[in-house]
């Protein structure tokens, strides 16, 4: 039996312009479906080992926060699917692994303050991971809202200085109020209203943070004018200083009205480490850091609870029942947890006073040992590399410090909050972002992760392709043709 004969060249004709069409681009939003699955499925079982440990029997709670936070994360996914197609597939899904590690924590807690409450003979209070879950919940909506509404991301640097503005009202507004609507444990630093409370300064960071990726554009000029030559380095000239300068006394004015040491280091340092990147010159950071010490000297100087702060980040124990029992605490849980950690719902992290916001640090290290905490580290720092990432993919300037921004904030947040648990600098009172109970951070958070999105799918979405025109009769491609056989119609 004779091999079929192969196909003529006229068989398969090539298309117009002798190319086979591009395959359509890959949005890859299947593989971060499956990755929040995989979160899901982590929170859920996380859960369940800690209920089986603390009330050693399984209640309807975790399919209550179960199903509410895959039907929370389903919304998402679907929002980015829509509205930001191109976007990093592995923002979100980090997030909703943090943040559903943050509520199994809350529920943890909870759980161990009931048990409290029953052997003191008290009231049962009210669980906090309920109002964690609302406040994923809303913080979603945020997140939806923004993807809809910001369909270009550059639409913001027209609004750079009304956007400032807002972010520096919203700073001054708890220092403006008396103290029994804005203070809490010592600093003024919400706005508290019967039944609502909200922390502005959560805000301010990411409007600031849009005002100076504004600025630098604009001005960039200003930033990367010749200045004197020292020891191999540029320095700016002392008249093009006026931007920094006004931001140090912002940040010390922070520091002495409202007592918040933690937001004034967030704010000199995220928009010290833009400038740097907007010029590319170590002056700029050898002036910042001076200007960074200088501030802290001063207030160490003239502000008692500064100097409380740092006695006791030197001294911890030796005030051990009051100044310094939460950070010795927050060591002891630390030692207790030492590699493996006790065990989700084995260790006892309520020890430590703010364990849910402050010191949720503290409450992994414990339970999940430092192979946990570790863990938790290294998605953060897969969080912040991506976000440089698209910092470094996105076309335009202000795409490239905006990105980088909103990335570098949230790796000076969990350096200050690791630094302050393990006594590695002073106590801020910054919260972990996506983990800490608290709904001003995690509203703020999912914001700055809205904006992150947008700019990644704007940096990794496929050039428009343009319609070519038609090519004349004689740059026409030549195509081969079968010649009719023998006895064959015409």
């Amino acid at each position: 039996m004779s091999a079929p004969a192969p196909p003529s060249a006229g068989a398969y004709p090539s298309p117009p312009g002798g190319f086979a069409p591009a395959p359509p681009p890959s949005t890859r939003r299947n593989q971060e479906l499956l990755l929040l699955g995989f979160a899901a499925v982590i929170t859920t079982v996380s859960l369940f080992i800690v209920e089986a440990s603390q009330e050693q029997s399984i209640t309807w709670d975790i399919a209550k926060y179960g199903l509410a936070f895959g039907a929370i994360f389903g919304v998402a996914h679907l929002a980015v699917r829509r509205f930001a197609p191109f976007a990093d597939p592995l923002l979100l899904p980090i997030v909703a692994l943090l943040n559903g590690l943050g509520l199994v924590l809350i529920h943890r807690l909870d759980l161990a303050d009931a048990q409290t409450a029953i052997y003191n003979s008290q009231p049962i209070p009210s669980p906090d991971a309920n109002q964690q879950i609302m406040w994923t919940g809303l913080g979603i909506v945020g997140f939806v809202v923004l993807l809809i509404v910001l369909r270009d991301y550059r639409t913001l640097a027209r609004y750079t200085y009304t956007v400032g503005l807002a972010g520096l009202v919203a700073l001054a507004i708890p220092a403006l109020l008396p103290g029994r609507f804005s203070e809490v444990n010592g600093a003024k630093i919400w706005i508290r209203l019967p039944g609502f409370s909200v922390q502005p300064g959560e805000f301010a960071k990411i409007a600031l943070i849009i005002f100076f990726a504004g600025v630098l554009v604009a001005k960039r000029d200003l930033f990367t004018a010749a200045g004197k030559h020292f020891l191999g380095m540029e320095f700016p000239r002392p008249r093009d200083m006026g931007p920094v300068l006004i931001v140090w006394i912002v940040c010390i004015g922070v520091l002495v009205l409202e007592k918040d040491l933690g937001t004034s280091l967030l704010i000199f340092g995220t928009v010290l480490v833009m400038i740097y990147i907007a010029t590319e010159r170590v002056g700029w950071l050898i002036i910042g850091g001076g200007l960074l010490a200088l501030g802290f000297v001063f207030a160490y100087q003239l502000f008692g609870h500064v100097r409380v702060r740092v006695d006791t980040w030197l001294h911890p124990f030796d005030d051990y029942n009051n100044t310094g029992y939460q950070i010795s605490q927050s060591l002891f849980g630390f030692a207790t947890g030492g590699l493996a950690g006790t065990g989700l719902g084995s260790g006892r992290p309520n020890q430590v006073p703010f364990a849910k916001t402050d010191f949720v640090v503290t409450t992994i290290g414990e339970e999940l040992g430092l192979i946990g905490l570790t863990a938790v580290l290294m998605l953060f720092t897969i969080f912040i590399v991506r976000g440089l990432r698209t910092a470094l993919a996105v076309r335009d300037s202000f795409g490239k410090l905006l990105a980088a921004g909103l990335s570098f904030t949230i790796a000076i947040q969990i350096f200050v909050v690791v630094g302050g648990v393990t006594k590695l600098i002073p106590l801020t009172g910054l919260t972990t972002p996506f983990i800490s109970y608290g709904g001003s951070s995690l509203l703020a958070n999912y914001v700055l992760l809205a904006l992150l999105m947008k700019i990644s799918d704007a940096a990794r979405a496929p050039a428009p392709t343009r319609k070519r025109a038609p090519a004349p009769i004689a740059d026409a491609p030549t195509e081969m043709l079968r010649a009719p056989e023998d006895g064959a119609k015409e």
